[in-house]
């Protein structure tokens, strides 16, 4: 009995060491990948998210599955990184995602189309080659679910999509990368472009009711109505400049584009807006470090801090404007610039080999409950989040364009 009990804890004993020791050589292994000196620094972002969320609904460290903008943007990132990879990883993983929420039936969980939340468009963006390689309906049922909210979404007087269901007749700079890159890929692909002057439409009422004409920077949001408190009683526009907001519309304008056709009558008019935004980013981008600052042209004012997830931004979409063709080639020297800045100032190398990016403002908006007034202050005390997946994925899209 007691020889059998002795080689019972034996065996255990050497199972665990050997599952101990294979879990040192597994970590060993990714810190090994991770510090390569030839691995650029997408994929070093990439396989850092997913060494520390090895599900894709955990990127903004939750534990059960949730339909939400920041694992589409992240996630679309890493399906960037998989096409220019061909790294099975970077599709599974992508994948993962999209099969934790939607079902057999092409059921979308936790999303709900009654919020009207424009926000909920965006993470369709990646169904679109997930359904093009597996040919799987449940994939293109769910896009038409998005389109079919896109369809209803309510809208301000002037034909403008409004941001939520809970914020009416507003737009937010936001809004627009959220909604329409998935708008013009969808009406491209299934419709014969039907929709394109309703896509470009959105983006003509922000330029004529939100632009600043002294600076051409546009602001966070504008309320038709001009009911709301923050904003301005004659032009409806919210207060402040906030970067990441700008960010949004900057991305939107260069995604909108790769599916935009180039003989149709709107796309110059696109082209058109993001070289004027171009233009007016480069103006207050900060000369020393290549960055933006938090609230977006006050950058002596105290509390401003150079912010990471515009920035990243930034980068990427006036990298992707130049090598697209859309903007000149002075631009991608403005994006290298900032992405030096974005290495060298905001990232934080790791114990196990990962990195960090930092200075992310976790989340503003404006309204709601506690209320949010669009403030200098309110902008700059909104908490910051390392890693924020608002950061990181923008991170991901402007090292590719840079190849860096």
């Amino acid at each position: 009995m007691k020889a059998k009990q002795f080689l019972f804890t034996f065996l255990l004993v050497g199972a665990l060491g050997f599952t101990s020791c294979k879990s040192q050589s597994s970590a060993s292994s990714a810190k090994k990948e991770l510090t390569s000196p030839n691995l650029k620094w997408s994929e070093k972002m990439a396989l850092t998210l997913m060494k520390r969320h090895p599900k894709a609904f955990q990127l903004d460290d939750r534990t059960v599955a949730k339909w939400d903008y920041v694992h589409g943007l992240v996630t679309g990132s890493i399906q960037e990184l998989y096409k220019k990879t061909g790294d099975e990883r970077y599709y599974e993983y992508v994948k993962g995602y999209a099969d934790a929420l939607i079902d057999e039936n092409g059921k979308i969980a936790t999303y709900d189309m009654n919020k009207y939340n424009i926000d909920m468009v965006v993470a369709a963006n990646i169904l679109f080659d997930i359904h093009d390689r597996t040919k799987e309906n449940k994939y293109l049922v769910a896009m038409q679910t998005i389109r079919k909210q896109l369809e209803d979404q309510p809208r301000t007087p002037s034909g403008g999509f409004w941001h939520k269901q809970i914020y009416p007749n507003q737009m937010w700079l936001d809004g627009l990368y959220m909604g329409q890159p998935f708008y013009t890929h969808y009406t491209v692909k299934f419709e014969n472009g039907k929709k394109l002057d309703d896509v470009a439409k959105q983006f003509e009422l922000l330029e004529k009711n939100d632009k600043d004409p002294k600076t051409g920077l546009l602001y966070h949001a504008w309320d038709e109505s001009k009911k709301m408190p923050w904003a301005d009683k004659t032009t409806g526009k919210s207060p402040n400049f906030w970067s990441r907001a700008l960010g949004w519309y900057a991305m939107a304008l260069v995604d909108v584009l790769d599916n935009f056709p180039k003989e149709h009558p709107k796309q110059k008019e696109l082209v058109g807006y993001l070289n004027d935004l171009a233009v007016a980013l480069e103006k207050v981008q900060d000369k020393k470090t290549g960055l933006w600052y938090q609230v977006t042209d006050m950058p002596n004012r105290e509390g401003n801090y150079l912010e990471a997830s515009g920035s990243s931004m930034f980068a990427y979409a006036l990298a992707k404007g130049v090598n697209k063709g859309y903007l000149p080639a002075k631009f991608k020297k403005v994006a290298n610039h900032a992405f030096d800045g974005l290495t060298t100032k905001l990232i934080r190398v790791d114990a196990d080999g990962g990195i960090t990016l930092t200075q992310c403002c976790q989340v503003a908006g404006l309204g709601g409950n506690p209320y949010r007034d669009g403030s200098y202050e309110y902008y700059v005390n909104e908490k910051k989040k390392d890693n924020d997946p608002k950061a990181t994925g923008p991170f991901i899209f402007a090292a590719i364009e840079l190849n860096r």
